[in-house]
C-alpha cells in the first residue's frame, strides 16, 4: 500500500487512485456517457504499441512457452525458472519481456529481470534487479515459520499497528534484493496502521538466523481534498430504472460507498436521474460529490495512460480497478492497495474534506502501474523513485485533464491543503521548499523516508521538462536550481513523460536506484529519440544537475 503523505511525517504521498470512470457531474448537471479521449501518439520507433487484449495475451503466452530456452540463453542455473509478468512491444518490433524468477520452486524477491529482443528476435540485452549468482546452500530453513511470524507481528506493533495479525502463514522465498541470495520467510501482517490505514506490512526474515532482512509497507496511500474539478462528465450505466456509477467504456470501473466502514467493498453508487453530487462539501456518509471526484479521477487517469502511452488500464489488460469513498471517520488520507486492486479515499478532517483531488487520484493509481511494471521496492532509493513516479504521472494526469478549475502544475497535492496554510504537499521545481524533501542526490539518500527521497527524481523531471531557472507555467511561478550551477534547457513535458514511462516499463527493476534510473532513462531516450539527440543529452544534463553522475 502507498500513501500520499508521510503519516506523522514518516509516510509518503502516494496518490494512486484508480482512474477509470467518466464522471457524470459534480454540481447538478446531467452527464452523458463519456467515451475515452484517445489521441494518436507520435509513431516513435521505440514507443510501445497499444496491443489488444487478445494480442497481449498471445504474446505473453508465447514468451512463457519459450521461457525455459530464454533462461538457458541468458545463463540461468538449472534450478531457476522464469515466469512472464509483462510484455511490451515497440513500434519497431522490439519486444521487452519482464520476468519473475523462481529457485527450486521458491519465488525470488529481487530476482526480476527484463529481456530485450530485437525485431529479428535476437536477444539484445538483459536488465537485472541483481547480478549476483542465484545459489543458496539449502532450501531447508533452520528457523521455524512461527518464529518469523512472531517477529513480523512485533515489527508491526512497534510501528504502531493495531489488531496486527498475519494474513497467511509465512511463505518461504529467496531474498536476493540486497545482493547475496539467502533463504528467507516473507510474512504479511494485516490489521490497521496507527492512523487507521489498512496494514500490509511485509517482513522478510532470514530462515537461517532469524534476523530481519527487510520490511516495507504494501499499502500505498495518498491525501487530498475533493471538489476541485467543477462540473464534469461521467461514464455511467443504466440498470432498470436507476443509473450506476459504473463506467463500461473504461474497463468497468465502479465507485462504491463504504459509508464510514474500514473493510469490504461497500455499496455501488446509484442515482435516479443520472445527475450526481452537488459540488459542495458534506459530512454525510452517503454524499455523492466525493464519489463524483473519485470516478472523475479514475476516468481521467485511464484516459491519460491510454492516450499518452497506449496503456490500457493499470495492468495494461483492459480491466479497471475500482474506487471506494467514505472510508472510516475523519480519515485524512487515501491509498492504493494491490491486494484489492482498488483505490480508497477518506473524508478528511470533520468528514468534510474528501481526499479525492485529481493529482492525488493520478498519483495513487500510478502506484498500481509501478507495481505491475518495474515493481520498485518501497524502501531505500528505489522507494523514492517509486514515489516520484507517482508524483510525475499524477502531474501528467493533471496537465492532461486541462481542467480550468484545477490547472496543471508542478505542485503535488496543492488542492488538498494538508498543511492548513494553502501550501502544497510537495514542489517539483525545488523539493526542499516543503521543509523535508531533498533537492539533490547524496550517498545517504537511501536512509531518508521515501516521500522525501523522491525529491531528487521530481527535481530531475522538472529540469528535463521545463529547465532550470525562473519561469511561469499556467500562472504558477517556479525557480529551479542545479547542484552544479549549470543551465538546463527543458525538452517539454510530453517528451519527458515518454522517457520516464519507457524507462519504468522497459529498463527499471525492483531494485533500481538513482544511478540505475539515470541509466534506464538514457536507454529510454536513446530508444525514443536516438543516442545523439538533444533529448538524450538533456536527460544526462538533468541527472548531472541533481548530482547523479
Amino acid at each position: 500500500m502507498s500513501s500520499l503523505f508521510a503519516r506523522h511525517r514518516h509516510s509518503t504521498l502516494a496518490l494512486a487512485t484508480a482512474v477509470a470512470a467518466g464522471a457524470l457531474l459534480t454540481t447538478g448537471l446531467t452527464a452523458g456517457h463519456a467515451t475515452a479521449d484517445v489521441t494518436a501518439r507520435p509513431p516513435l520507433p521505440g514507443a510501445p504499441v497499444l496491443l489488444s487484449d487478445t494480442a497481449r495475451t498471445a504474446l505473453i503466452q508465447e514468451q512463457q512457452r519459450t521461457a525455459a530456452g530464454t533462461a538457458e540463453r541468458i545463463g540461468l542455473g538449472a534450478k531457476e525458472k522464469l515466469v512472464v509478468k509483462d510484455v511490451v512491444k515497440d513500434h519497431d518490433g522490439s519486444v521487452h519481456t519482464r520476468y519473475e524468477r523462481t529457485y527450486e520452486g521458491l519465488p525470488v524477491l529481487g530476482g526480476d529481470l527484463v529481456v530485450h529482443r530485437a525485431p529479428s528476435g535476437a536477444t539484445e540485452g538483459v536488465t537485472r534487479a541483481t547480478t549476483a549468482a542465484l545459489k543458496v546452500a539449502s532450501v531447508t530453513p533452520k528457523v521455524g515459520a512461527a518464529q518469523a511470524e512472531r517477529q513480523a507481528l512485533g515489527a508491526a506493533e512497534d510501528a504502531g499497528s493495531s489488531r496486527a495479525t498475519a494474513d497467511a502463514a509465512p511463505r518461504k522465498v529467496i531474498w536476493a534484493a540486497d545482493g547475496k541470495p539467502v533463504l528467507a520467510y516473507e510474512t504479511v501482517v494485516g490489521g490497521l496502521q496507527e492512523d487507521g490505514t489498512p496494514n500490509e506490512l511485509h517482513v522478510v526474515t532470514d530462515a537461517a538466523t532469524g534476523a530481519e532482512l527487510h520490511r516495507y509497507q504494501g499499502i500505498e496511500t495518498g491525501s487530498g481534498k475533493s471538489l476541485y474539478s467543477g462540473t464534469v462528465t461521467l461514464g455511467t450505466t443504466k440498470s432498470g430504472s436507476t443509473y450506476q456509477l459504473y463506467d463500461t467504456a473504461r474497463g468497468g470501473h465502479k465507485t462504491y460507498n463504504l459509508a464510514r466502514k474500514t473493510s469490504g467493498t461497500g455499496t455501488l453508487f446509484t442515482d435516479a436521474d443520472d445527475v450526481w453530487g452537488t459540488g459542495a462539501a458534506s459530512s454525510s456518509s452517503t454524499d455523492q460529490t466525493a464519489a463524483v471526484d473519485a470516478a472523475y479521477g479514475a476516468q481521467t487517469t485511464w484516459d491519460f495512460y491510454k492516450s499518452t502511452f497506449g496503456r490500457s488500464g493499470i495492468k495494461n489488460d483492459g480491466k479497471a480497478a475500482y474506487s471506494r469513498v467514505h472510508y472510516g471517520s475523519n480519515y485524512v488520507n487515501a491509498f492504493w492497495s494491490d491486494s484489492c486492486f482498488c483505490m480508497t479515499y477518506g473524508d478528511g478532517s470533520g468528514n468534510t474534506h474528501p481526499l479525492t483531488s485529481l493529482d492525488v487520484a493520478g498519483h495513487e493509481m500510478s502506484h498500481g502501474v509501478t507495481s505491475n511494471t518495474a515493481g520498485l521496492n518501497y524502501s531505500g532509493e528505489s522507494g523514492g523513485l517509486n514515489e516520484a513516479t507517482s508524483d510525475i504521472f499524477g502531474t501528467g494526469v493533471e496537465f492532461y485533464a486541462n481542467n480550468a478549475a484545477d490547472k496543471g502544475d508542478y505542485l503535488v497535492g496543492e488542492e488538498i491543503d494538508i498543511n492548513g496554510d494553502g501550501t502544497p504537499l510537495r514542489y517539483m521545481d525545488k523539493p526542499s521548499k516543503d521543509g523535508a524533501s531533498k533537492d539533490y542526490w547524496s550517498s545517504g539518500l537511501g536512509g531518508v523516508d521515501v516521500h522525501y527521497s523522491s525529491g531528487p527524481a521530481n527535481h530531475f523531471f522538472f529540469l528535463l521538462a521545463e529547465g532550470s531557472g525562473a519561469r511561469t507555467v499556467n500562472g504558477v511561478s517556479y525557480n529551479s536550481p542545479t547542484a552544479n550551477g549549470s543551465t538546463v534547457t527543458g525538452i517539454g513535458r510530453a517528451k519527458a513523460l515518454q522517457i520516464w514511462y519507457k524507462a519504468l516499463t522497459t529498463y527499471m527493476t525492483s531494485t533500481t536506484n538513482y544511478k540505475g534510473a539515470r541509466t534506464a532513462t538514457l536507454s529510454a531516450a536513446s530508444d525514443l529519440y536516438g543516442a545523439t539527440s538533444t533529448e538524450y543529452k538533456t536527460v544526462a544534463a538533468a541527472w548531472t544537475a541533481i548530482n547523479v553522475n
